[in-house]
C-alpha cells in the first residue's frame, strides 16, 4: 500500500481551511488520503477525529474531539464534516457502567459547538477515550482478511506481537468504547488497536503519524497475505462471460421478478467476479456474511445465489431465478423471525429482497433503490470477494455469527445512515428519451430526473448530448448513447444498453423529430419518404424495442409519443411534416389497444409553436409568414396569448405518466387551439 503523505499538499490543506485551524486542517487532508483508497474504506465506511480546542462565541477557549459525523464520506470531507464536541462532557461517561444508544447520541447532539452540524460518528466514544490526538479507523481490507478467519485472534497476535492491542467483536457504541480503552492501556505503547471482525484503528500526536501507522500496518498485513499459498477457485464451468445483449435481458427478468418493487439494477463482471460466480466454492463461500458488519444495511447478509442455467432460454432463466428468489426471501423472514424471538425485540421488518446477485457466467447483480446504492453494493461486495479469497489463503473464510449481523441491520444508528427521506413520484422508475440532447426531449429529461426517475438520453448529435447530460447534474441517475432512431439495430442497442446500466425501462418517450416544410403538389417523394422514416417509422422502432423490454419485465409501462397539433390541424406548405405526425396519432391508439392487457398505457402529446431546433434556419419566419404574422404573434397564436414553453410540453408528458387510469388520449399543449381540439 502506498504512502500518498505529501507536506506540500499538507500546507495547502492548512493555507486553504486556515479558519479552522492547522488540527482541523490536517484532519481533513489526511481523512481524504484514507478515504481515497478503497483498499481502506468504501462509501461512509470509516472513522476519523482530532482533538484540539476552539472558541466559543464568547471567546472562551474549549476542549473538543472533531469526528467523522453521519453522512460524510472520508474521499471528499470538508472540516464541516468533523463536528466539534465538548471533550468535557464525553470524558467522565467513561465512568459510567452502563449508557444506551438513546443517552449517547443525545450526549452527543446537546454538546455540539454548532447544533446544525451532523450527528457525530457512533464511535465517538472510542475516539474520545483513547488519549492521542488523532485517530485513524478503517475497514481495511488486508486486516479483515485476516482477522475474519476461525483463528483470527492468533493470527493477529502472531503478526502484530504486543505492537497492536486486539479487541474482541462487540457493536459499536459505549461497551465498545470502554473496552477498547481499557485493552490499550494494558500496553499504552501500542500503535494501534486490532478490532476483530470489524477493522483498523491507529493513533498518533500528528495526522502524519496516525496516517503513516494505517499505511505501514495495512502493508504489513498485504505482504503477510502475499506470502501465503494463492487459493484458486475450482470453476463449476469453463465459460466465463455472456455476451453484453444477455446481460440486459437477465436484468429485465430479475426487476420483474421483483414486483411489485421496483429496483435499479447494475452489474460487474471483473474478472475476479466471474471466476468467484463460476466457482464450486461460491454457493458457499457467498453464505458466509459480510467482511465487517457495517456492510449488511447496503448488501444484506449474503446474495442469492443462481445455479448454472442459461440466459438463451429466458422462460427457463426466469423460472430458476424466480425459485431462487422465493427460497432467499423465504429465508431472510425465517431469519427475521428467528432473531426477533430470540432477543426478544420489536422491529418492523425490512423488505426480503437480495441486494446482490450472483450469476454464473454473468457476474454480480445489484439491486437497490438507486444507481448510486447499487453500486456501493458492487464495490462492497467486490471487495468482500478479495477479502474471501485472502482469508481462504492457508486458512478458511468465517464472517460473524447471525445473532451479530441481525443486531447491526436492525440498529436504529446504522439504519439511520440509509436516510428517512420520501422517495419522489418517479423514484425507482427509468425513463428512456430519444431526441434528448435539446429542446422538448431535455425538457422532458430534467423534468422527470426532477421527480426522481433515471433517465436514458439518447439523440444523433454526441456533443450536445454530452453537454446535456452534463447540464442535467443528475449523478448516476442519467447515462446517454448517441443514436440515430432511423436506424433500427442502433434503437435496439440504445434500450439494451438502457437495460445494462439501469435494469430495465418504465416509461419511453418517443420524441425526436424532423420538421421540413413544402407544399404537397411539390414536395419530393424523398423528402416525404424521410420525414415519414423520423416522423412515424422511428415511432415505431422505438415503441417495438419497448414493448419487448415491457413484457420481459412484466411491471407494465408507459409509451408516450411527441405528436403535434399539426395531426390535426395541418398548416399550409407542412404537409412533409404533418402526414406522419397524423399517423403517430394513429400508432399511438393502435398501441394502446394491443397494451392494455400487459399494464402499458400509450398516449400522446399534442404541442404547437415550441421554439426547438426544429424552428432552425429560418423555419420558424417562414411558418410565421405562411400564417401571414410576426414572429412574436406566430408563438403567442392561441386562445391563451401565451407561448409555450418547452418545460410546458415536459410537464404535459409527466402528468400522463402519472395518470394510472388513461390511456389512448391525446393530450394539446398548444395554449388553446379551436382547429385542433382532438375529437
Amino acid at each position: 500500500m502506498k504512502n500518498r503523505w505529501s507536506d506540500r499538499e499538507a500546507h495547502a490543506f492548512e493555507k486553504r481551511y486556515q479558519r479552522v485551524g492547522t488540527d482541523l486542517a490536517r484532519r481533513t487532508y489526511s481523512a481524504r488520503l484514507i478515504g481515497q483508497d478503497p483498499d481502506l474504506v468504501l462509501h461512509g465506511g470509516g472513522n476519523t477525529s482530532v482533538k484540539t480546542t476552539q472558541l466559543t462565541l464568547t471567546g472562551n477557549s474549549v476542549r473538543v474531539i472533531c469526528v467523522k459525523g453521519s453522512g460524510w464520506d472520508l474521499d471528499t470531507i470538508e472540516p464541516s464534516g468533523h463536528p466539534a464536541v465538548r471533550m468535557e462532557a464525553l470524558e467522565p461517561l467513561r465512568a459510567l457502567s452502563s449508557l444506551s444508544d438513546e443517552e449517547m447520541v443525545n450526549v452527543l447532539r446537546t454538546n455540539m459547538l454548532d447544533c446544525s452540524g451532523p450527528t457525530p460518528s457512533v464511535e465517538t466514544l472510542l475516539h474520545a477515550f483513547l488519549p492521542h490526538a488523532f485517530i485513524d479507523h478503517t475497514h481495511a481490507d488486508a486486516v479483515l482478511s485476516i482477522t475474519n478467519r476461525p483463528d483470527g485472534e492468533k493470527r493477529v497476535r502472531a503478526w502484530a506481537g504486543d505492537r497492536l492491542g486486539i479487541v474482541p467483536y462487540i457493536m459499536p457504541g459505549f461497551a465498545l468504547a470502554k473496552l477498547a480503552a481499557e485493552i490499550y492501556e494494558r500496553n499504552s505503547q501500542v500503535e494501534g488497536l486490532i478490532l476483530l471482525k470489524h477493522g483498523i484503528f491507529t493513533f498518533g500526536d500528528t495526522a502524519r503519524e496516525s496516517y503513516d501507522r494505517m499505511i505501514r500496518w495495512v502493508s504489513r498485513a498485504e505482504r503477510l497475505l502475499a506470502g501465503s499459498k494463492r487459493f484458486v477457485f475450482q470453476p463449476l464451468r469453463t465459460s466465463l462471460q455472456t455476451e453484453a445483449r444477455s446481460i440486459g435481458i437477465a436484468a429485465n427478468l430479475m426487476r420483474g421478478e421483483c414486483a411489485p418493487t421496483r429496483m435499479i439494477i447494475r452489474h460487474r463482471a471483473t474478472r475476479a467476479i466471474l471466476e468467484f460466480a463460476i466457482s464450486r466454492q461460491a454457493p458457499r463461500l457467498s453464505q458466509q456474511g459480510p467482511a465487517t458488519p457495517d456492510h449488511i444495511i447496503r448488501t444484506k447478509a449474503c446474495p442469492l445465489v443462481m445455479p448454472p442455467v442459461s440466459i438463451e432460454n429466458e422462460k427457463v432463466f426466469r423460472a430458476s431465478f424466480r425459485k431462487e428468489l422465493i427460497a432467499y426471501k423465504r429465508s431472510y423472514e425465517q431469519y427475521f423471525k428467528r432473531q426477533s424471538r430470540i432477543k426478544r425485540v420489536t422491529r418492523n421488518p425490512l423488505d426480503p429482497l437480495p441486494r446482490l446477485v450472483l450469476v454464473p457466467g454473468m457476474g454480480l447483480f445489484s439491486l437497490a433503490a438507486d444507481a448510486k446504492a447499487a453500486d456501493v453494493a458492487l464495490d462492497i461486495y467486490e471487495h468482500t470477494i478479495k477479502i474471501i479469497t485472502n482469508a481462504s489463503r492457508g486458512g478458511r473464510y468465517e464472517a460473524l455469527p447471525e445473532s451479530d449481523l441481525f443486531d447491526m441491520e436492525y440498529w436504529l444508528l446504522e439504519q439511520a445512515k440509509l436516510g428517512k427521506t420520501l422517495e419522489k413520484p418517479f423514484s425507482r422508475q427509468v425513463v428512456w428519451i430519444s431526441g434528448a440532447a435539446s429542446g422538448i426531449g431535455l425538457a422532458c429529461a430534467k423534468a422527470f430526473g426532477e421527480c426522481g426517475a433515471h433517465v436514458f438520453l439518447t439523440d444523433r448529435d454526441a456533443r450536445a448530448l454530452e453537454v446535456a447530460v452534463t447540464d442535467l447534474k443528475l449523478g448516476k441517475q442519467v447515462a446517454s448513447m448517441v443514436c440515430d432512431v432511423t436506424r433500427r439495430a442502433q434503437v435496439d442497442i440504445a434500450f439494451e444498453r438502457c437495460a445494462i446500466l439501469f435494469g430495465g425501462v418504465d416509461i419511453v418517450l418517443s420524441n425526436a423529430g424532423v420538421a421540413p416544410m413544402q407544399d404537397m403538389a411539390s414536395c419530393s417523394d424523398k423528402m416525404l419518404r424521410d420525414s415519414f422514416e423520423v416522423n412515424f417509422f422511428a415511432h415505431q422502432s422505438v415503441s417495438q424495442a419497448a414493448v419487448r423490454i415491457f413484457e420481459r419485465q412484466q411491471l407494465g409501462g408507459v409509451l408516450l409519443f411527441n405528436a403535434s397539433k399539426s395531426a390535426f390541424n395541418p398548416g399550409p406548405g407542412f404537409g412533409p411534416y404533418s402526414l406522419p405526425k397524423a399517423s403517430v396519432i394513429a400508432l399511438m391508439r393502435q398501441y394502446a389497444l394491443e397494451l392494455g392487457k400487459i399494464g402499458v398505457r400509450v398516449n400522446a402529446v399534442n404541442a404547437d409553436r415550441v421554439r426547438t431546433h426544429l424552428f432552425g434556419n429560418g423555419l420558424l419566419a417562414k411558418r410565421a409568414k405562411a400564417r401571414g404574422v410576426s414572429v412574436a404573434d406566430y408563438v403567442k397564436g392561441n386562445l391563451l396569448g401565451q407561448e409555450v414553453m418547452a418545460m410546458d410540453v415536459a410537464q404535459g408528458f409527466v402528468a400522463l405518466a402519472q395518470s394510472a387510469k388513461t390511456t389512448g388520449a391525446v393530450l394539446p399543449i398548444d395554449g388553446g387551439n379551436a382547429a385542433a381540439f382532438p375529437r
